[in-house]
């Protein structure tokens, strides 16, 4: 629903610069020098002199999938963006002044998971290495986990989690919207469409007739590329339209590259169904579910319990169907004796940045 906008509150974003050693050779060839957007809150500018005043807690925005954190500070038809979101829930005081930092993790793939990948890069240690304590050493925060958060939606939920489950040490709170989990059930159902796309950049076009199916699948054995995905990949990179099917098929790629990286596979990852016959194959697919939230509560449950705070939320409309995925990982989290809040409501995939409303509030209570 069109939403009228409010008058400024306050707060103002400033961007900085980081140059990353990390980023510097990651295997795609993206930018290692980046720009940081950072909203600092309106009490950040309050009683401050000779280089003294109050530090804030910090939460990291991480965007979901073809985004980057200037997606959500950018300006907004007939809605707040994410600093204009967070000044009001201040002005009505429900919850306090804390800094978020919008970091750019964009790739040539479309983005990629917060994970470390070497077909990608290693934008997990990006984060807790380089960008925490560039944010620690530039700005007023309050300088320990215990006041560090992170949230994001979609992709950015997943990270957010994963984060939350692999590097505790580093982050105080977490909030998930319909983070991906389930993979079974999540990522399955969009490979026979990927397929598909990707038979278009087949080097030799099918005739009418006999077809040897052993001649035509080789090369695409244990999850390995014929051709067909680095074709794709090359007309993905230089066209300037991209249709809904490309984009998706995009990000099965990067999900690939995430969650089964091999340096020495072509494209530097392999994938999980033979190109050829559709046929899926196990070992490959195993490789995915390692990194699959509902796989992963056991085995980080220690982690998970030092954290002060963990959101999950999700529409029971996903469209990706994720709210089975979210069900699963809370079912998970409580057989395990770990305190979290879970909430569903009545809505999709799309268009549902009005729950940090919900999210914001409880990552300032657990973090100040």
């Amino acid at each position: 629903m069109a939403k009228k906008r409010s008058k400024s509150l306050g707060g103002r974003v400033i961007t900085l610069e980081h140059s990353s050693r990390l980023l510097k050779s990651n295997p795609l060839g993206d930018p290692y020098v980046r720009q940081l957007d950072i909203w600092l809150p309106p009490q950040y500018d309050q009683g401050f002199s000779r280089g003294r005043g109050k530090r804030f807690p910090v939460l990291f925005d991480l965007v979901g999938y073809t985004g980057s954190g200037k997606s959500h500070t950018n300006w907004k038809n007939f809605e707040e963006n994410l600093p204009e979101r967070a000044a009001r829930l201040i002005h009505e005081k429900k919850m306090g002044g804390c800094i978020i930092v919008f970091p750019d993790c964009f790739t040539a793939l479309g983005g990629n998971q917060y994970i470390n990948s070497s077909a990608i890069g290693p934008y997990a240690d990006y984060l807790i290495k380089e960008l925490i304590p560039f944010v620690d050493n530039e700005l007023r925060t309050l300088a320990s986990r215990d006041h560090r958060g992170c949230f994001g939606k979609s992709s950015g939920g997943y990270g957010a989690m994963l984060h939350g489950m692999r590097y505790a040490r580093h982050w105080g709170a977490i909030a998930n919207h319909s983070g991906d989990a389930y993979f079974d059930f999540v990522y399955r159902c969009d490979w026979p469409n990927t397929l598909d796309c990707l038979a278009m950049h087949r080097r030799r076009k099918r005739k009418t007739g006999m077809l040897d199916v052993l001649r035509e699948q080789t090369g695409c054995k244990e999850g390995y590329d014929d051709g067909r995905v680095r074709r794709f990949l090359d007309y993905i990179w230089r066209t300037e339209r991209l249709s809904n099917t490309e984009v998706l098929t995009l990000m099965s790629l990067a999900m690939a590259a995430s969650y089964d990286p091999d340096p020495e596979s072509p494209n530097g990852f392999r994938l999980p169904f033979n190109l050829e016959t559709g046929e899926i194959i196990p070992s490959r697919w195993k490789e995915w579910l390692k990194h699959d939230p509902v796989n992963l509560v056991s085995r980080y449950k220690k982690n998970l319990r030092t954290l002060n705070g963990i959101f999950i939320d999700c529409g029971w409309h996903d469209q990706y169907r994720i709210h089975y995925g979210t069900r699963i990982l809370s079912k998970r989290l409580s057989q395990a004796g770990i305190k979290h809040r879970y909430e569903e409501f009545p809505d999709n995939h799309s268009g549902i940045d009005y729950r940090m409303d919900r999210s914001l509030p409880f990552l300032y209570r657990a973090l100040k």
